[in-house]
């Protein structure tokens, strides 16, 4: 299960440069500025976020498999559920989803949530261990 965190967050770590790239020039003249924020802050925390799985994979042989393999998947949702849902609500009026933005904008605190979850199993994991 590792291996598949770190190629996971070097897919997402990718992502996050390219589409921080499209935020940053394709998008500028057709989001409004808080928009734009919005997207940059799915982009950060999806960068942030795929830093962490590349960190499972170089903890994982240390660390508790179990907490190790819940931590990766709450931290894989959340980039899906929060960095994914601010995409689509900064862009909504491009793309037409304006009547989605009641299904779409309970989607981002729930992947906030997957987020702490993943700290979470990850201090359980590094507690259940003797680190040194």
């Amino acid at each position: 299960m590792s291996k598949i965190f770190l190629i996971t967050g070097s897919i997402a770590a990718g992502l996050a440069v390219v589409l921080g790239a499209f935020g940053a020039h394709a998008l500028k003249t057709k989001l409004q500025p808080d928009q734009l924020l919005v997207f940059e802050t799915g982009v950060r925390y999806q960068m942030y976020h795929a830093f962490a799985l590349i960190f499972l994979f170089l903890a994982g042989e240390k660390l508790n498999a179990s907490f190790i393999q819940y931590s990766g998947l709450f931290f894989l949702a959340g980039i899906v559920l929060f960095s994914g849902s601010l995409y689509f609500l900064a862009c909504k009026d491009l793309l037409g989803l304006d009547n989605f933005r009641k299904i779409i904008g309970p989607i981002t605190p729930l992947g906030g949530l997957c987020f702490v979850l993943g700290w979470g199993f990850l201090a359980i994991a590094a507690f259940k261990n003797n680190i040194k």
